[in-house]
């Protein structure tokens, strides 16, 4: 059964850092491009930053600079380090694995159930 599973929000002051661990099973993750995203409170989700199958990495501008995005195929897991957070960062952070089966079948995506990241000012 497919699942991908976040972990490592938490409370932390602004100035702070998190690291964020995306965990995926019973999907192959090497064939993945896989991304961030988050929901603030009262707005919509955004994505935050992605990182292709093949390692190519982007983000948005409210997070260059500050956050990190890498995956490790070896451990079917993806990570988000951020740093010197700001309370605008306050948001649900959910993960998403977009598989790609090929140009017959096309992709498909699996999200993860988020974590809840606060930055108190």
């Amino acid at each position: 059964q497919e699942q991908v599973v976040e972990s490592g929000g938490g409370v932390v002051q602004a100035g702070g850092s998190l690291r964020l661990s995306c965990a995926v099973s019973g999907i192959l993750f090497s064939r993945c491009d896989m991304a961030w995203y988050r929901q603030p409170p009262g707005n919509q989700r955004e994505l935050v930053a992605s990182v292709s199958s093949d390692g190519t990495k982007k983000y948005a501008d409210s997070v260059k600079g500050r956050f990190t995005i890498s995956r490790d195929n070896a451990k079917d897991t993806m990570y988000l380090q951020m740093t010197n957070l700001e309370p605008e960062d306050t948001a649900i952070y959910t993960c998403k694995a977009t598989e790609d089966y090929g140009s017959a079948l096309g992709t498909f995506d699996f999200w993860g159930q988020g974590t809840q990241v606060t930055v108190s000012s």
